[in-house]
């Protein structure tokens, strides 16, 4: 009955979503039509630049010029109230971008750090295609206090992290009408094919003040500004030079104190060294290779409350695996990733396990294939034996914007023939794939599907997973609908899965808690969302989102095991502040024990039927005080949830950053079952002494890990892509309140030569 009736709403939306898609209308047509309508040319330098913000060196007189900037966020029919003209030449060594944005002598300036939040303050952009194939590129981003963001870009890229990072130079200077930046690219950052004169290219402006995000090109406003798909041509008068010897070395030293009370190990004192390198084998391919690494002075991350009857995923941070992430990651649907990169070195507690090596080769073989190919090796360490794990993965560019992909991923286990008696499904995992996406021109169609394999040990059958899915993505409609399946026998020892594991446990004929286990058991999905769009012109309001979200789960023999319904309504207004409103109907059916409290007697395995609303205030980010405020209540399982959280941030322009994150829940169940009152209290400290000076304090008061974090860290960037980290961390109990848990402070040093 679900399903019949899921179906027959599915297929209505989606007729309604492909009936307003042929009376919307709209410019946008993107690929090979807009590099004939949109062209920069570039010519070498004439003399030498000097990378200073001041646009009068002899060298930039002359050029072509790049402006009529188009409206791109949040309304795209609007004209901008502020234009920005582009020139670009280059010599021997570097590609030079010189930019002048029209504006006052007063800005929005966020943060002074490199890779911070870069939608977030005055600021320009540059878009990079070399391949011009739209499929991957380079995005390089600088504000008005001259805070460098970069990343890579790729064709299903949906958020920019500022992951990537490399070499290069900018400068920007402040004048009463406008402001200028330059900006210096080694030709050594980029890969690319010296043989070929046509790039493609995009410049990408956020002016806070009047609250607009303006293109060169016209990028409708239901695309991203970096959207490769709508990029111009960038034709070299003269080809690009040929790059020689193209080679980086970065290594470190690292060296501190720690101290485990829950251990009880003694203060103990460490030293050690390793390196990194990146060595080009081709103009388009690259080797990253590293000894002994070191993320001692990546940032913890963020905790929170997790009110599921599942894990939670953690994102990445580690810089050596978030390079060309996307060629390995970008596989499945959520919940279902086949490769994660926090699989390798970390345990399952996130704890670091010692990675003695590792190598990646990635990048284009040609202007179709692209590829990747990571193998990294641990040490052991306790219970976890040494290990190897080897991933491949390869892009194959089809039709005019659409891909073929597959991967083949191995982690072998180093085990001895005791261990592997004792453990046999710990002696290997094997996993393949294969996907395709297809992608009309526009970007606004999408339909894709993929089908997935394990291997492991003394398992045969049900381990495979699929899946097929396709959306609409238009400026006023917008839907799509995705099913995914999974086996029970299916496993991922580089990857994360949800749901497929579940966390329960084993009671006596009251209910009473005995020991806890994990079941597996595969299921089926079904998920669909559409949202429709009104942006009126000339209004307080820039947009009212509609949308409506439907999640079906059933068991492997076709029984229902969850349904939510969502209901949502977003408003954004012209000042820069939202507001949204959110209704959830769920539908659970619980196959077996589970809990959220300390009591001793879990919820039973039984059907749940609730309902909750939730409604969010964001204010004004561009103020030097902003805050969000949200609350949600209403039943959950057999009980009540009343949720209170609060954000808020003061900016003391442009060096400091002071911001307290509060989140409450009460959780009340009948009396057997329990009640609790969680607490996330994260208070946050930045403070930037310059663009190359920064310390960062995160505390994270969280009851429900029953922890209490300190971290702090200081970075000191003395040269380009060269750093000095002091970082400091410390782990308390929430109860016993401040009872300590372990304590340690260290120091990295990295050296990045370029040869």
């Amino acid at each position: 009955m679900y399903f019949q009736k899921s179906t027959l709403y599915l297929a209505a939306i989606l007729l309604s979503s492909f009936a307003s898609n042929a009376q919307e209308k709209s410019t946008a047509i993107g690929g090979a039509a807009y590099q004939e309508k949109y062209q920069h040319v570039i010519r070498k330098a004439k003399g030498d630049i000097k990378i200073d913000g001041d646009l009068s060196d002899p060298a930039w007189q002359g050029l072509e010029i790049s402006k009529n900037f188009a409206p791109h966020w949040p309304q795209d029919n609007v004209p901008i109230k502020r234009d920005t003209e582009v020139r670009m030449t280059f010599d021997d060594k570097f590609l030079y971008v010189a930019a002048v944005c029209r504006d006052t002598n007063k800005h929005v300036i966020q943060t002074l750090k490199r890779d911070g939040d870069y939608w977030s303050s005055d600021a320009f952009g540059i878009i990079l295609d070399p391949i011009n194939e739209r499929t991957n590129g380079f995005f390089f981003g600088v504000s008005v206090a001259n805070a460098q963001f970069e990343d890579l870009l790729a064709f299903q890229t949906e958020e920019m992290t500022g992951s990537w990072d490399n070499k290069w130079y900018s400068q920007t200077k402040v004048y009463p009408t406008y402001w200028t930046v330059e900006m210096a690219i080694p030709f050594k950052t980029l890969r690319y094919d010296p043989k070929k004169t046509k790039w493609g290219v995009n410049f990408e402006r956020n002016d806070l003040k009047n609250n607009q995000f303006s293109t060169w090109t016209f990028i409708p406003v239901n695309f991203n500004g970096y959207d490769l798909g709508y990029t111009a041509a960038l034709n070299w008068e003269t080809p690009p030079p040929a790059v020689k010897g193209n080679a980086s070395i970065v290594p470190y030293i690292t060296g501190g104190t720690s101290h485990d009370h829950v251990a009880g190990t003694p203060t103990k004192g460490t030293f050690n060294g390793g390196l990194d390198a990146k060595l080009s084998v081709t103009p388009s391919l690259n080797l990253d290779l590293t000894v002994n690494p070191d993320f001692s002075q990546v940032e913890v991350d963020r905790q929170v409350t997790n009110l599921t009857r599942f894990n939670i995923f953690f994102p990445e941070r580690r810089t050596f695996f978030l390079e060309n992430a996307d060629l390995f990651g970008n596989y499945g649907i959520p919940p279902f990733r086949p490769f994660f990169s926090r699989a390798i070195g970390l345990d399952r507690n996130a704890q670091p396990l010692p990675i003695l090596a590792g190598a990646r080769l990635s990048g284009n073989l040609d202007k179709n294939w692209r590829v990747g190919l990571m193998s990294m090796q641990t040490a052991a360490k306790g219970e976890d034996p040494a290990q190897n794990f080897t991933a491949f993965s390869f892009n194959r560019k089809v039709l005019k914007r659409s891909l073929v992909k597959g991967y083949v991923l191995n982690r072998q286990g180093f085990m001895t023939e005791n261990e592997r008696l004792q453990n046999p499904m710990g002696e290997y995992g094997r996993n393949q794939g294969l996907e395709f996406n297809y992608s009309n021109t526009k970007g606004d169609l999408n339909v894709w599907t993929g089908y997935h394999w394990s291997q492991k040990p003394t398992v045969t059958n049900d381990n495979t997973a699929k899946q097929f899915g396709a959306g609409y993505f238009g400026r006023t409609v917008s839907f799509f609908v995705d099913y995914f399946g999974i086996g029970s026998n299916y496993y991922a020892d580089m990857g994360f899965i949800n749901r497929l594991e579940n966390p329960t446990y084993i009671v006596d004929r009251f209910g009473k808690i005995q020991s806890d286990t994990t079941i597996r058991l595969g299921f089926h999905q079904v998920y669909s969302e559409t949202q429709f769009n009104i942006r009126p012109k000339d209004s307080k309001v820039n947009n009212h989102a509609f949308g409506a979200e439907n999640f079906f789960v059933w068991n492997p023999n076709g029984t229902l095991n969850e349904y939510t319904l969502g209901l949502t309504y977003d408003v954004q207004f012209q000042n820069a502040s939202s507001f949204g409103l959110r209704f959830d109907h769920n539908d659970v059916w619980a196959l077996f024990p589970f809990s959220f409290t300390d009591s001793d007697h879990a919820l039973p395995s039984s059907r749940y039927v609730f309902n909750q609303v939730n409604a969010t205030y964001s204010s004004d980010y561009r103020k030097k005080f902003y805050f969000t405020a949200a609350v949600r209540a209403g039943g959950f399982y057999n009980g009540t949830l009343q949720q209170y959280s609060l954000e808020m941030t003061y900016r003391a322009q442009p060096w400091g950053n002071f911001s307290m994150n509060f989140e409450q829940n009460d959780i009340k169940l009948p009396t057997l079952y329990g009640s609790d009152r969680l607490l996330l209290v994260s208070p946050r400290v930045e403070i930037n002494f310059s663009t190359k000076l920064f310390w960062t304090t995160f505390l994270q008061f969280n009851t429900q890990r029953n922890n209490f974090n300190v971290n702090s860290r200081l970075q000191w960037r003395y040269k380009p892509m060269s750093d000095f980290f002091l970082v400091y961390t410390d782990n308390y109990y929430t109860d016993p309140l401040f009872r300590n848990k372990s304590r340690a402070i260290v120091f990295k040093l990295n050296y990045w030569l370029t040869l």
